[in-house]
């Protein structure tokens, strides 16, 4: 059904189709559960508590929809796109944006708030220069998948090695075989597509035009770029996301009173019928729950500072919570078990139990639509299995990154699918194709795997732990 959703609305399938093809296939499992002598009060719980854990991920999700409004209202993320239209060359923009991206997640140790801060930010660049947005989007989520893995402030990076029961710092160095391959594939794959003279010649006039249309409408100053300073202090203090995303989009409210004080008035109240507090008051109402609104004279700036609120964000909260009502009744009912026990009998040697971890993990993103689900249950299935076969569980924490955490992103009712797009701007289906190093990570796993080539025998596991102090 979902297959036949995306072929019949395209772009448009995650607005409506996909939720209808996830709840009858949930409404599918749970007759299947009755004829297994499953209560319905029982799998009913399963969807809910399918739901409570996808509520943290809808929390982050309004907090970003309003921290776009105020950031754009605020002149924060036009400030960003001002200097950086100065700075990038449409010649070496995808590589910039992948490291770019790739630094800023490292050191705060989330791909959601790369993207929807600094990606954002790329994004509006790319537009405006003509770029393609989809190939954009893969740089930056490829650059921020590649932070997210490698940072040991990464929530996925703690929770896969603790699954398996493996050191934290011999995790991060394991995953470095398998990841920075990736990543130099990608970054010349990306420097490739950005040598394109086309691109590079169409670029000039746009840009300087862009420039003064958004000198003409904002306040561009740095001190508007303080709420991004400020998000990004909080992430590396290892605030969690919800209030480092909340405070960010508080502080944009209060850049955008105190340097665009002209565009909040006017905004606030356009026909004039309101003043002083009163107009900024509802401006900032407006900005966070329906996002921002501006008229330049150019429609595509308007279209890319027009957007963000709570409530640009609440299609995708019904495609995760269609995702995960399908995903709690699988699991409850013994489904998704059956799945796994059925791929394990065909893993005999190493290469094939890799893969099969592999494909179970992928196939958790598909089903369960949750990347930390796809994680807990292939690292709670296979741990017995890696241990019996004599294997590292640094191999398995490791694979379980390389699927688990890198294609959540490429599923577009996954919650870091459904995320991207809303955030970025571009369906899950046209920037997939291009976020490099997440399609090549569970490949070079398996190639890994199929080789015997870095793979840690279990007798070695104490030799790699780092001896620490204090």
């Amino acid at each position: 059904m979902l297959a036949g959703s995306v072929g019949l609305f395209h772009d448009n399938s995650s607005y409506g189709p996909n939720q209808i093809a996830l709840m009858l296939a949930a409404g599918a499992a749970a007759l299947v559960g009755l004829y297994l002598g499953e209560s319905w009060t029982d799998m009913e719980k399963a969807m809910v508590d399918g739901i409570s854990l996808a509520l943290k991920a809808c929390l982050i999700l309004l907090a970003v929809g309003s921290l776009i409004g105020s950031w754009m209202l605020a002149g924060t993320a036009p400030t960003v796109i001002y200097f950086g239209l100065g700075i990038l060359d449409p010649s070496w923009f995808y590589p910039a944006a992948l490291i770019i991206c790739a630094l800023v997640a490292v050191s705060i140790g989330s791909s959601w708030t790369t993207a929807g801060t600094v990606g954002l930010a790329l994004v509006g660049i790319a537009q405006i220069m003509g770029l393609s947005l989809p190939v954009t989007a893969g740089a930056i989520i490829s650059g921020a998948y590649f932070g997210d893995k490698m940072s040991p402030l990464s929530d996925t990076t703690n929770l896969a090695p603790a699954m398996v029961g493996a050191d934290l710092f011999v995790h991060i160095r394991h995953m470095m075989w398998t990841t920075i391959p990736s990543f130099v594939i990608s970054l010349i794959l990306f420097s490739v597509i950005g040598w394109n003279s086309e691109t590079v010649q169409a670029a000039p006039g746009s840009i300087d035009a862009a420039r003064t249309i958004l000198q003409e409408n904002y306040t561009i100053a740095w001190p508007t770029v303080l709420p991004l300073v400020l998000l990004l202090v909080l992430a590396m203090r290892k605030v969690s996301a919800f209030p480092t995303i909340a405070v960010g989009a508080l502080a944009g409210c209060v850049v955008a009173l105190i340097w665009q004080p002209e565009l909040v008035q006017s905004f606030g109240s356009p026909d004039g019928s309101l003043s002083g507090w009163a107009a900024s008051i509802k401006a900032l109402f407006m900005a966070l729950a329906d996002g921002f609104q501006i008229s330049t004279g150019d429609e595509s700036l308007d279209a890319l500072l027009s957007r963000g609120g709570m409530s640009s964000m609440l299609n995708t909260i019904w495609l995760i919570m269609s995702a995960m009502c399908f995903g709690g009744v699988m699991e409850h009912t013994g489904l998704l078990q059956r799945i796994v026990d059925f791929l394990l009998k065909g893993a005999r040697g190493t290469g094939s139990l890799i893969t099969t971890t592999v494909l179970t993990a992928i196939g958790m993103n598909v089903i369960a639509a949750d990347q930390y689900i796809a994680i807990v249950l292939p690292g709670r299935m296979y741990r017995v299995e890696f241990a019996r076969r004599g294997l590292a569980p640094q191999n398995l924490s490791r694979t379980l990154e390389d699927a688990g955490t890198m294609t959540s992103a490429l599923v577009p009712w996954n919650t870091c699918g459904a995320f991207m797009a809303a955030t970025l701007g571009v369906p899950t289906l046209a920037y997939a194709p291009y976020a490099f190093l997440n399609l090549m990570n569970p490949v070079i796993a398996i190639i890994y795997g199929m080789t015997n080539f870095k793979i840690t025998p279990l007798e070695e596991e104490p030799q790699g732990i780092p001896q620490t102090q204090g």
